[in-house]
């Protein structure tokens, strides 16, 4: 009975440790089993969702293409990116109805910011009692998240305001942050991208990083090693009812050996020419970049497959003196059709294109094990909750989606869904193609067909 007792003391030390063990990237599972998880490729791979804001609306002439379906021409907004244009499609028709003024009067870059992600109207206050929704992200996040490091990343070029009135009474809460994860609650996105990389792999160069992962992956197998012996031992000296629950166990037991086997299968952490982040660059341009980098490695490695970039808040001021517009963005954005301000509007739209294309690039030169890009097995929404910042419009929403995702999306074309479709519609599509069991979302009516 001493050496029983003893036995029984070390396993559940044992178990303890095996319990406490952190959850890796992802399953060692064949393609056919991982196909049945959420956010999982037919091939097995991982499937991503993404969305990238835009403020302020854009020049509508130079954005839009013409034409319809497959025989389209690109708007000339989108010359940075045309050798693109096979692996996103514009999506037309798209209305935030939640965003329109109505009783609420002004602050349409709040709603902008606020209705994006979650479709729902916010309340009207400056104060802490703010509501709006559940955002989409999180609604994927809460699905798919037990399948990854960390169930969704929050990005930002701005800084971070849960507080104080910012427009026409809203709170900035609304304006600064797209992703919520209750009605009353907003996740916060990080600015920094050193605290970004810290948070996804650690701080130190390559080298330290890799040789603390081996050493983490050895101490776990190490673990298992001693659980599984003490548990074997244990087993034949347990009754029936107490044999079935330590079967059980061992079933958990190798659960975490495939997901170790998974992760040793994605080998030491790639080094995509990114060391860890001194800070914040100062050129807004490098900022971004870094960003999408961060983005794609998180990507890449397993470690996400939800995120959300707020690339600038809607009503953003900032100047793009890099691409010789020294006025503010907001500023311009109240252009009255003034055709020195149009033009100064569609430099910044380029601007902003440029960057979501190198994003595209990145996506494109990554692989998943099946041997198709990141971008092929990712949906990426990139577009802004006005279309024209002078009419401050929330219907024919500049929107693309990017990707193939994993083959249920037939990108290079557009699609023109009708008009003031909720954007919402949108969501549920995307949230279908995930393996999520939603069939309606905020406002939605419905899916969208042929995305």
């Amino acid at each position: 009975m001493s050496r029983f007792n003893d036995q029984r003391r070390r396993f559940l030390k044992g178990l303890g440790l095996a319990v406490a063990l952190p959850t890796l990237e992802r399953f060692a599972l064949s393609p056919a089993q991982a196909a049945k998880l959420p956010a999982t490729t037919a091939d097995g791979d991982p499937l991503r969702l993404a969305f990238l804001y835009i403020p302020n609306g854009v020049n509508v002439e130079r954005w839009f293409p013409e034409g319809e379906g497959k025989d389209y021409k690109l708007g000339q907004s989108f010359d940075s990116v045309k050798h693109l244009k096979d692996d996103f499609q514009f999506v037309k028709g798209m209305e935030l109805k939640n965003g329109w003024a109505g009783p609420d009067g002004p602050g349409d870059h709040a709603r902008a910011n606020a209705t994006f992600l979650t479709g729902m109207r916010p309340k009207k206050t400056a104060g802490a009692d703010i509501e709006v929704g559940i955002s989409v992200d999180q609604v994927a996040a809460n699905h798919v998240g037990g399948e990854t490091r960390f169930s969704s990343l929050e990005l930002s070029c701005d800084g971070v305001r849960k507080s104080g009135s910012c427009d026409s009474g809203y709170s900035c809460a609304y304006q600064f942050n797209l992703a919520w994860r209750t009605p009353h609650a907003p996740l916060a996105p990080e600015q920094n991208p050193r605290l970004v990389f810290e948070r996804l792999f650690g701080g130190g160069d390559d080298s330290d990083r890799d040789q603390n992962r081996k050493q983490r992956m050895y101490d776990r197998r190490s673990v298992l090693d001693f659980v599984k012996e003490e548990a074997n031992q244990l087993h034949k000296e347990l009754g029936s009812n107490d044999r079935q629950k330590m079967d059980e166990y061992l079933t958990g037991i190798r659960e975490i050996e495939r997901r170790i086997q998974r992760a040793e299968q994605f080998g030491d952490l790639p080094s995509v020419e990114l060391e860890t982040p001194s800070g914040i660059p100062p050129r807004y341009e490098d900022h971004i970049r870094l960003m999408l980098d961060i983005q794609a490695l998180a990507f890449q490695t397993d470690s996400t497959r939800v995120s959300t970039f707020l690339l600038a808040h809607d009503g953003s001021n900032r100047s793009f003196k890099e691409v010789g517009v020294s006025e503010g963005h907001h500023h311009l954005s109240h252009h009255q059709k003034k055709e020195d301000w149009l033009e100064k509007i569609a430099k910044i739209d380029e601007f902003y294109i440029s960057q979501f294309g190198y994003f595209l690039e990145k996506m494109k030169t990554l692989k998943d094990p099946s041997g198709k890009s990141l971008l092929d097995n990712s949906m990426i929404v990139f577009g802004g909750g006005l279309s024209d910042g002078n009419r401050h419009n929330h219907d024919n929403l500049p929107i693309v989606l990017a990707g193939r995702g994993g083959g249920a999306l037939n990108p290079g074309k557009v699609l023109n869904a009708g008009e003031k479709v909720p954007m919402t519609n949108l969501y549920v599509s995307l949230m279908e193609n995930m393996g999520i069991p939603e069939d309606d979302f905020a406002d939605s009516t419905g899916k969208l067909s042929n995305l």
